[in-house]
């Protein structure tokens, strides 16, 4: 599936490795600002080893589903050097609305909270990279690009340049970039925002790699320096198990289901909003933010 493209996230890990070295050193030597647990940054480090083993054969799936969907496709776009140009924006909408769709339901937000459950943003914090994103489903995004007639090996050399990308704004030793670049594209100062738990910050920037689709779609919060950014999950697991930081939300998914008061309900502990509950003792993002600007506004 591979068509000679090189996977740019393979060629890319000695550059990871090396950049969170170079951050760890410059942030002791008081150079820049990047805050590093040990424990934590060694979890990160192995949920990036996980993520690329347990790929692999996750891999093998993904490929022999896209290539099937491939089959149909409506055109023969091949290697076009505009359809690496077009591939850029479509994948990165798609990229948008998967990770948007992670926020807002709890079955793809299992496998994706791992990656906010650090509560420090630093470069090893992009490493921490979901075990079950296969598992459970979230490929299908990307699955309408193969029947528009996208290679799968195209599909799968830009999602590799998107991640690679998205490897340098996990950090907080670098501010407001040039106002022209934090309009269109994704930025650290747009990405603490989206790793933030403040309310006003919450489920917010699920940009890849263009800001644009955030302001388009009404889902961009700009960074406030007078609030800084809190980071983590609203219910800190405290753990740096890498099992643990893997698979709570799935267990704690579990249970609600198995518990649930009626079938309606069942269905949305699995698939509502993350924080939804029958007896309303959890709040979902939604309600928090309202909660938010309303006490905002009776404040002013």
């Amino acid at each position: 599936m591979t068509d000679g493209l090189a996977n740019p996230v393979e060629l890319a890990i000695p550059a990871f490795i090396g950049l969170v070295l170079v951050e760890v050193v410059l942030a002791r030597l008081g150079l820049i600002r990047a805050d590093y647990e040990l424990r934590d940054a060694a979890a990160s480090l192995v949920m990036g080893l996980g993520y690329f083993v347990i790929g692999f054969a996750g891999g093998l799936l993904v490929a022999a589903i896209t290539l099937w969907v491939y089959q149909f496709r409506l055109f023969d776009l091949g290697y076009a050097w505009w359809v690496f140009a077009g591939l850029l924006f479509a994948e990165d909408f798609c990229y948008y609305w998967f990770h948007r769709l992670s926020h807002e339901h709890r079955f793809w937000w299992a496998a994706h909270v791992n990656h906010h459950s650090s509560q420090h943003l630093n470069l090893s914090t992009a490493l921490r990279q979901s075990w079950t994103g296969t598992l459970a489903g979230t490929f299908v995004i990307w699955l309408p690009l193969a029947w528009l007639g996208v290679p799968p090996a195209l599909i799968v050399f830009q999602k590799g340049l998107s991640l690679v990308y998205q490897f340098w704004i996990h950090t907080e030793a670098i501010g407001k970039l040039p106002r022209p670049l934090e309009l269109i594209a994704n930025t650290p100062s747009h990405h603490r925002v989206h790793h933030a738990i403040n309310p006003r910050y919450l489920d917010r920037n699920y940009a890849g790699i263009f800001i644009l689709w955030d302001r388009l779609f009404g889902t961009f919060v700009p960074e406030d320096p007078a609030e800084p950014c809190v980071y983590g999950i609203r219910r800190q697991i405290g753990s740096f198990n890498p099992v643990r930081i893997a698979l709570h939300e799935w267990l704690d998914l579990i249970r609600d289901v198995i518990g649930a008061p009626s079938p309606k309900a069942a269905f949305l502990y699995a698939f509502g909003p993350p924080g939804w509950s029958a007896d309303g003792s959890r709040q979902t993002s939604a309600e928090i933010r309202a909660d938010y600007r309303r006490e905002v506004k009776e404040s002013s």
